[in-house]
């Protein structure tokens, strides 16, 4: 996970049971919050940790989440249309193949046009932003397939830290190696809803990516329940190895949708669904 430079969290008002609204700026350590977990509570929010990770995001192109409340991107996607900036456009059957390969676990093997580029980096979203980023072999692995081979040891010294920092696991709940408490559920995953192409030039390109994140800990007695936030990374990528790979991003808070009144769900029925539901490993 490399975005820019914002933290996972810090700061009040996030829901447990809707969508959290984004903040500021990224402080790694702070205990914040991260897509809205600790806050009110003054528990370690879920941002808390995008924030930690957002500070090796943005510095060192890793990843990491925006504060609550910060930016929520301005203008519509027909305005820059109209000004011949990005334009969006909605996916639609193109007759191409889902790639078949793998490396590291992730998809690879990405077809070398738009389309293609905006597969990428929604699985390089996926990858970095999930919970294989909190244990050292699946890290290493992680950033090895979805960095450029010229960025990625820089990459994978940063991250390491932040990721290995015992104080800043303590404060998401999580033990010296990365794990969740006997009998819990750790839950890092981000859904992405949307993709845009920025900017295309051949060999290199630009994309967003709007997504949900689900984050905290889902057990009976968790001080850090799983809540979510809304965030849109953009991706810088170029075209090597016969491939797409990241360079570099950015990240900012939002567009976050309004919570919906639902009755939260309970400490089991979040922890099933969790387990029961795989998340996504291709995505587009």
């Amino acid at each position: 996970m490399s975005l820019g430079d914002d933290d996972y969290g810090s700061g009040g008002g996030h829901h447990v049971t809707r969508t959290r609204l984004p903040e500021g700026e990224v402080d790694p350590y702070a205990p914040p919050r991260r897509g809205g977990r600790g806050g009110r509570t003054g528990r370690p929010s879920h941002r808390n940790l995008m924030s930690v990770v957002a500070v090796a995001v943005l510095l060192i192109a890793a990843i990491a989440f925006a504060n609550r409340g910060g930016g929520s991107g301005s203008g519509s996607a027909d305005g820059e249309a109209a000004k011949g900036g990005p334009r969006s456009e909605a996916t639609a059957p193109s007759g191409v193949k889902p790639v078949d390969g793998k490396t590291g676990g992730i998809a690879s093997g990405f077809a070398h046009s738009e389309q293609g580029a905006q597969s990428a980096a929604a699985n390089f979203a996926v990858a970095l932003g999930g919970d294989g980023m909190f244990r050292a072999d699946s890290r290493h692995a992680i950033v090895n397939a979805v960095y450029a081979p010229d960025v990625a040891a820089a990459r994978q010294g940063d991250l390491d830290k932040v990721y290995s920092d015992q104080e800043f696991l303590k404060k998401i709940g999580l033990d010296a190696n990365g794990n969740a408490p006997k009998g819990m559920t750790f839950v890092s995953r981000t859904n992405p809803a949307g993709t845009r192409v920025v900017k295309y030039a051949g060999d290199t390109a630009s994309v967003a990516v709007w997504y949900s994140s689900l984050f905290g800990i889902a057990g009976e007695s968790s001080t850090h329940p799983v809540a979510d936030s809304w965030y849109t990374n953009t991706f810088d990528l170029k075209w090597t190895g016969d491939d797409w790979k990241v360079t570099g991003f950015t990240q900012k808070d939002g567009p976050t949708p309004v919570g919906r009144d639902q009755v939260a769900s309970s400490a089991k029925e979040m922890s099933d669904a969790v387990e029961g539901f795989g998340g996504f490993t291709y995505a587009r």
